[in-house]
């Protein structure tokens, strides 16, 4: 049985060390052209340099999306990027259109070709097609069910991978194709510039009625709705591995590093319990919790078991419910730890410890003190460096978070 890849966001430089600390087989990520998330911070052509080299080290792999839709102006500028991205190293482009498709079969050739979800793959017939046209993964649209990816599985050469997204926001157009923000806001979601207008609140103006503005649902509030849900898939990688998924994908490049490390570590820890016994696979109850410790909407399940036939429709917001207070920079092993301030806490809040690989375990923090060393009960400054008594040694990038008070 292969072991799912797990393929985490990788923002910037940051949220790219806490994806592969907590267990990524392998980023994606983009330079700062034509990639589809300009939110995000995105990689300079030396720090994707650094970015490989740092995963090459750890045997991670790096895939680099190319996958906007280039007018004829980017494309003369295109050759030069995709040599770049070659001689840097990166394992594979993540690619929607054919012209930037032949391109990089032509400047980039040591790079393996993934097809992205733009492209709306829901057939073995398109997957098989950007086989042969060279592609070694297709990315299927988050609209297929299990059962269909199943039979596109079956009816695909073997040797071609199938992606797809498990974890992270939805998005209210198919696959993403969405015209709502060029035309609310000229600001283009195909280009990586999405407004997320399906986040906003609606109500209904009739023609000859101007200014009566109408609720779509009889609710003080209006109705937001074009507003998704978040997908969370797992308590099911037995169902998505045994579809023929050969690597999870994980949204969230504009999201936090926090995010990065959290949902990478339980989707890795819940695949490596479906590879030691996938007969008798179930999930503890504190794994399948730990996602609902990160920033979120209410999850569902997608498509992936037919059409949800629901929306989030209440409201935009979202559900954090917990702050992480720190992270740990060095410790030593008896427990002596130099950590990085976020939020406040003091010495007396019940915290949670979360290592790579572990379950999160509650701690207090003992003899804090500030850069200078002195005592210190409440920290309380962003940025500041906290020295404190840990139980035991906990490696960088480990995490201390508190639940909200209300």
């Amino acid at each position: 049985m292969k072991k799912p890849e797990i393929l985490s966001p990788a923002g910037d430089m940051e949220k790219l060390r806490f994806a592969v600390a907590y267990g990524a087989d392998a980023v994606y990520l983009a330079g700062k052209a034509y990639g589809m998330r300009a939110a995000s911070d995105n990689f300079t052509l030396d720090e994707l340099a650094e970015a490989v080299g740092y995963c090459r080290e750890r045997d991670v792999k790096v895939y680099v999306a190319v996958n906007t839709l280039p007018r004829d102006d980017e494309m003369e500028k295109l050759p030069e990027y995709l040599s770049a991205l070659n001689d840097i190293g990166a394992d594979a482009l993540i690619l929607a259109d054919f012209g930037v498709l032949q391109a990089a079969r032509r400047f980039a050739p040591r790079c393996k070709i993934h097809i992205s979800t733009q492209t709306s793959i829901v057939n073995s017939a398109a997957a098989t097609a950007y086989y042969e046209l060279g592609a070694s993964r297709v990315v299927l649209a988050r609209e297929l069910s299990l059962e269909e990816i199943a039979r596109i599985r079956a009816q695909t050469p073997a040797a071609l991978e199938l992606e797809a997204f498990v974890h992270g926001a939805m998005c209210m157009a198919y696959s993403g194709r969405c015209m709502l923000s060029n035309y609310l806001a000229s600001r283009d979601a195909n280009r990586g510039n999405c407004a997320q207008p399906c986040r906003w609140k609606y109500r209904v103006a009739e023609e000859y009625r101007p200014g009566e503005y109408m609720p779509v649902e009889e609710d003080e509030k209006g109705t937001y709705i074009f507003n998704s849900k978040d997908m969370n898939m797992l308590p099911y990688v037995d169902r998505l591995a045994e579809a023929g998924i050969d690597s999870f994908k994980i949204e969230g490049r504009a999201k936090s590093s926090y995010y990065a490390a959290v949902v990478t570590g339980a989707y890795r820890r819940a695949a490596d319990l479906y590879a030691t016994d996938p007969v008798h696979f179930s999930l503890p109850r504190e794994l399948l919790d730990e996602v609902q410790k990160v920033s979120h909407r209410e999850y569902f399940t997608g498509f992936y078991f037919g059409d949800p036939k629901t929306q989030h429709i209440d409201d935009s917001n979202y559900i954090r419910e917990w702050d992480v207070c720190a992270v740990v920079e060095t410790c030593d092993e008896a427990g002596n730890a130099c950590l990085r301030h976020k939020n406040k806490f003091a010495e007396t809040d019940e915290l949670e410890l979360l290592m790579p690989g572990c379950p999160a375990e509650p701690v207090r923090l003992r003899a804090m003190r500030d850069g200078e060393g002195e005592p210190l009960s409440l920290a309380n400054i962003p940025h500041m460096t906290v020295f404190a008594k840990l139980p035991h040694r906990a490696p960088p990038m480990s995490i201390l978070r508190k639940k909200k008070t209300f």
